[in-house]
């Protein structure tokens, strides 16, 4: 990880805060409340300035973390430091300097890497901060900063360029990089996100627990992938924590939990929907596809954990006698699965296992496969062609003493696919009906897994701006212009 800045230091000192201060956007999680933090979340500061981490606290006891999510936080520490090239040890400059802060210290000197003291809450009187505590450390000249009110920030980051030195590379580089394909784990907590996640990056960034809720924050991961044809991808992993309904959120940090997780999936360009073998669909599941499906995402479903799946099989479960086999019942999950979903036609089904690292090089190959497919470009004729001989298969339904009926189509975008078109009523495409166009375009221009969002344009529009009704939702958003005078499909 090149030019990478590490932040450390003891619970609740405001390392997230200045985390999120530092990125300029809320990442982060920020609550009063010790240890929220506990994977290592990285996301880059300017354009090839430079990538900053955020740990857990160092030396977190008691509350409602266990010993094993304590160690495992502090692994996560142990790699920041060890790949970081500066480190940023956060005081808390009302408290003062306690053991654990000295401990700390020590431990840093150890690692003979540089370290930049920064005394944080530094919103005060030069007169109230008692910097011979800081110096004792032995870890030179601190800086002053209030990650809450942003008082001393630009002085950091001039501090944190000085230590690192000149970028290693020109920003004309930067320009021609290729973007990195974003995935996205979502699920309900403790469907095995974060142990797939470690499967994709092949070591354990990310932390594990049979406690659900484990993951807090949505973490962004780096990694490449050499596909079946032998050419390499490089990708970027979001992993989030589980969604919970809202009704069921116990906590602020819970909320704020469920907020990253959603705030991430429009980031993504591929999402990896999770869900677990032997729960099979339930109705949050269901809720979380349609936060997908609301953002018009290509979405492959992982059905994680079929090692348990296989053990029944295995072991002659009772459970199992009324499948033939394990294929019968993989037949008839994903029967239910798209009975009780709605993707897009295609949406790819892999059944996965982290624990055994089943199909796990399958779910980025499908993944690659769909993100070349999103670029399609759809001969206007055969468009055309194609909606005229479905219309005449099975005609709109007439509604209102009205048969809708469809004039022109062009696609205008990708990603997702944008198909406009002109109609006598913008208003009167059922759903259903809007399903049957999307299914019919998807099967016959191989564009399996690929989202279609259409806007209508009414015959009296024909003339005017042609802006038009995206189908997918009942509240419509426009490619451009003001929405006051658009209607909805219920109007």
């Amino acid at each position: 990880m090149p030019r990478s800045v590490a932040i450390v230091g003891r619970p609740n000192v405001g390392k997230s805060r200045l985390f999120n201060r530092l990125v300029k956007r809320r990442v982060s999680i920020v609550h009063d409340q010790p240890g929220i933090t506990r994977d290592v979340v990285s996301a880059e500061v300017d354009p090839g300035a430079f990538t900053l981490m955020d740990t857990g606290g160092l030396g977190l006891v008691g509350g409602e973390s266990t010993a094993e999510l304590i160690e495992a936080s502090e692994k996560q520490v142990d790699f920041a430091i060890a790949a970081a090239d500066l480190i940023l040890f956060i005081l808390d400059g009302i408290e003062g300097i306690n053991s654990l802060d000295t401990r700390i210290a020590q431990m840093l000197r150890r690692s003979k890497k540089d370290v930049l003291l920064v005394v944080n809450k530094a919103d005060f009187d030069d007169e109230k901060v008692d910097l011979a505590e800081v110096y004792r450390l032995g870890l030179g000249e601190p800086a002053r900063v209030s990650a809450e009110h942003g008082r001393g920030e630009g002085e950091l980051r001039e501090e944190i360029i000085k230590r690192l030195g000149p970028a290693p590379f020109a920003e004309e580089d930067l320009k021609t990089a290729d973007d990195p394909l974003c995935v996205c784990f979502i699920g309900r907590p403790n469907v095995g996100k974060s142990s797939l996640g470690n499967r994709l990056l092949k070591n354990e960034r990310l932390i594990v627990s049979a406690t659900p809720g484990t993951t807090r924050d949505a973490v962004e991961l780096p990694f490449r992938f050499k596909t079946r044809h032998g050419k390499h991808v490089s990708f970027k992993l979001i992993d989030t924590a589980g969604i919970k309904a809202q009704t069921k959120l116990a906590s602020p940090v819970e909320y704020f939990s469920r907020l990253r997780s959603i705030d991430a999936i429009p980031r993504a360009d591929i999402i990896f929907m999770v869900v677990d073998a032997h729960d099979g669909v339930t109705t949050q599941d269901k809720a979380i596809a349609g936060e997908a499906v609301k953002e018009h995402k290509p979405i492959i479903v992982l059905v994680n954990k079929w090692d348990l799946v296989l053990k029944a099989f295995e072991d002659d479960d009772p459970e199992t006698e009324i499948y033939k086999n394990e294929r019968d019942y993989r037949t008839k999950y994903e029967k239910a699965l798209f009975d009780r979903l709605f993707f897009t036609a295609g949406s790819p089904v892999i059944f996965v296992s982290a624990t055994r690292n089943f199909e796990i090089d399958r779910m980025l190959n499908a993944a690659v496969k769909i993100n070349r497919l999103l670029d399609t470009k759809i001969p206007t004729a055969r468009l055309n062609a194609l909606i005229t001989k479905i219309a005449e298969r099975n005609p709109p339904p007439i509604i209102g003493g009205r048969r809708f009926k469809i004039f022109y189509a062009t696609q205008t975008g990708n990603r997702p696919l944008r198909i406009r078109i002109f109609c006598n009523r913008e208003e009167k495409l059922p759903e259903n009906y809007r399903r049957y166009l999307e299914n019919n375009i998807v099967r016959e221009f191989g564009l399996e897994g690929c989202p279609v969002m259409f806007h209508l344009v009414g015959k009296e529009k024909h003339k005017d701006r042609g802006r038009g009704v995206p189908l997918r939702t009942k509240r419509p958003a426009v490619e451009e212009g003001d929405e006051s005078d658009i209607e909805t499909l219920e109007d």
